[in-house]
């Protein structure tokens, strides 16, 4: 049964002034994160995935298209969006350049409560502690950052979250800059939280091994769209488009790697017909031409794919496929 939105982006476009020209960084998307649910965005850098986060919190606004929290539009005025971000919280990638180190793990879990006014803020501390797996909470409170491990510091800014009792965490690659050892327990903590208190969670990486192990669903990026989404099994087992396959041929235990030329294109200049088929390995090797759909690749682009929790991709070869089926 399909969760219920809890955060949803509907025909999103965001866009930045770039050289004299506009950079579509976010170029019609949608997407959901349900209630309890865990959904991986992923795709290389400067696909638009931070962006597209950003915007989620509230921190960008749109070009057009809209951001909706618990079905109602988001507005942008500042006690809207305290509020809001009081409900949605971020989980920066470096934990190290979040905290202030001249501040305590205390001080800097008591922040977000002090901000929002919140009773009880050496309760809500030591809870928010206890839960991020920082045991005995006394034990943590009057260190500083530097006296503490990058997974302790990782957990230390996830406690600063879970002390407002959020409905839903940001996470910008929560485990990038950690050891691989500490990266498993990073991600059982989020695992447990949202077994625990129903968090949900919007995870962003560029690693599908990440999203492998602890989404629901993933929705992988390309030059500012969503071009493949779905239950997590569905996609990485079986995934549709060919960049998403690129993507998990690089995993370590990928009989053929998948080397795609060159890098995503500018923003700036997004090409005709599908965004992708300048580095698409399926027109290269005249898989495209084989099924009929090469005219179409580079000069239709496939229509933009909607939210939702079945398998899709905006693919014309993938849609040949399909229909040959």
């Amino acid at each position: 049964m399909t969760p219920a939105p809890l955060i949803e982006a509907r025909d999103l476009h965001v866009e930045f002034a770039a050289r004299g020209r506009r950079a579509r960084a976010v170029d019609g998307v949608n997407l959901t994160v349900g209630e309890g649910e865990i959904v991986a965005l992923v795709g290389e850098s400067g696909c638009g995935k931070t962006t597209l986060a950003r915007t989620l919190l509230g921190l960008e606004r749109p070009a057009s298209g809209t951001v909706l929290y618990g079905g109602a539009p988001l507005a942008y005025t500042t006690r809207a969006l305290k509020a809001y971000r009081r409900e949605v919280q971020l989980v920066p990638q470096d934990p190290t350049g979040s905290l202030n180190p001249r501040h305590t793990v205390y001080e800097a879990v008591a922040e977000g409560p002090r901000i929002h006014g919140l009773l009880g803020e050496a309760e809500r501390v030591a809870a928010a502690l206890a839960r991020a797996g920082l045991r005995p909470p006394e034990r943590f409170a009057g260190a500083y950052p530097h006296e503490l491990s990058g997974g302790q510091r990782q957990r230390v800014v996830i406690a600063g979250a879970l002390a407002l009792d959020p409905r839903v965490l940001v996470a910008d690659e929560p485990v990038a800059s950690l050891d691989a050892s500490v990266r498993g327990e990073i991600l059982a903590l989020l695992l447990r939280l949202r077994d625990e208190l129903g968090l949900s969670a919007l995870v962003v990486t560029h690693d599908l091994g990440l999203a492998w192990n602890i989404a629901d669903r993933v929705a992988v990026m390309y030059l500012g769209r969503i071009v493949e989404s779905g239950p997590v099994e569905q996609v990485l087992s079986a995934p549709s488009h060919p960049y998403t396959q690129a993507l998990l041929s690089v995993l370590p235990d990928s009989p053929s790697p998948v080397v795609l030329g060159g890098e995503p294109p500018d923003p700036t200049r997004i090409p005709d017909g599908c965004r992708f088929h300048p580095r698409c390995p399926a027109l290269a090797g005249g898989k495209a031409a084989g099924a009929g759909v090469d005219g179409a690749c580079v000069s239709q682009s496939p229509p933009v794919l909607p939210a939702s929790a079945e398998s899709r991709a905006a693919c014309h070869y993938a849609a040949a496929l399909r229909a040959g089926n």
